[in-house]
């Protein structure tokens, strides 16, 4: 077998790719980690407030997302939507309603929404109150793709 110069060619680059995708690695696992409520940066928004906390793989997980909002009174997170990923919402304070299974259905403090994978969902703070909610969403092998 004869190595011609295209051969050299297409092997140099398909090596010099190889190179550039492990130079730039994956991120690292998130791992124990302790997120204090004060040290969370805050971000202004149209609605309310965002705090971002985590978004990463895990050692389980190709992604773990975890970012809590804070909703004026009468404002919604976003219009009605549905993704790949599944999603747990849990209600700290205030009174919200979320679209679950095509019904508006109230929530208050404790309570906890799961928004399964391309359910269609939404969320609405009906309190005459800030409403605060945490969103932890992953992806794993078994995730569709969106």
């Amino acid at each position: 077998m004869r190595i011609t110069r295209r051969d050299l060619c297409v092997a140099l680059a398909a090596a010099s790719c190889s190179a550039a995708l492990l130079a730039q690695g994956s991120p690292a696992p998130i791992g124990p980690s302790v997120f204090e409520w004060s040290a969370l940066p805050v971000k202004k928004t149209d609605t309310g407030e965002l705090r971002e906390v985590l978004r990463g793989p895990t050692a389980t997980l190709a992604e773990l997302e975890l970012h809590i909002t804070t909703l004026d009174p009468g404002m919604a997170s976003h219009p009605p939507h549905r993704h790949p990923n599944e999603e747990l919402v849990i209600v700290d304070r205030g009174q919200v309603e979320t679209l679950s299974d095509g019904l508006w259905k109230k929530a208050g403090p404790g309570s906890i929404i799961f928004n399964a994978s391309n359910s269609l969902h939404a969320l609405r703070n009906i309190g005459s109150g800030p409403a605060t909610y945490h969103v932890i969403n992953w992806k794993s092998a078994a995730t569709p793709a969106g």
